[in-house]
């Protein structure tokens, strides 16, 4: 398990997003940053049951959240793992099938294959 000064990422997170919102609209939310901790790329996927306020471009309430935390030196590797998270968040099927999978390990199956799919592409 990751473990991270809770505090410090907050922190990092909300001034990123103090320079602009990361909902994505349709719901979806990527908020991302950058840790010195960190020696690669972490992403946490959650399902909101309750969906908030995100200001999002289109106003929707965000309950889609990929987080995404890079090393502080990642330069092109965290854009890089920031497209491919969007590209990837951009498919509608793929979001709904999110949307509706109840369990946690048929999630994580889900997200796997759709990364692995992606690569293959």
């Amino acid at each position: 398990m990751l473990k991270l000064d809770e505090r410090r990422l907050f922190d990092r997170l909300l001034e990123r997003e103090r320079l602009g919102s990361t909902g994505i609209g349709g719901g979806i939310a990527i908020p991302h940053g950058r840790m010195s901790t960190l020696t690669e790329p972490r992403g946490l996927f959650a399902r909101l049951a309750h969906p908030i306020d995100f200001d999002s471009i289109d106003e929707r309430p965000v309950d889609i959240v990929f987080l995404l935390v890079a090393p502080e030196g990642a330069g092109a590797d965290h854009l890089k793992a920031l497209a491919r998270v969007s590209r990837l968040l951009r498919d509608r099927s793929l979001v709904e099938k999110l949307r509706a999978t109840e369990s946690a390990d048929a999630l994580y199956a889900l997200l796997v294959e759709s990364i692995q799919t992606q690569s293959a592409a």
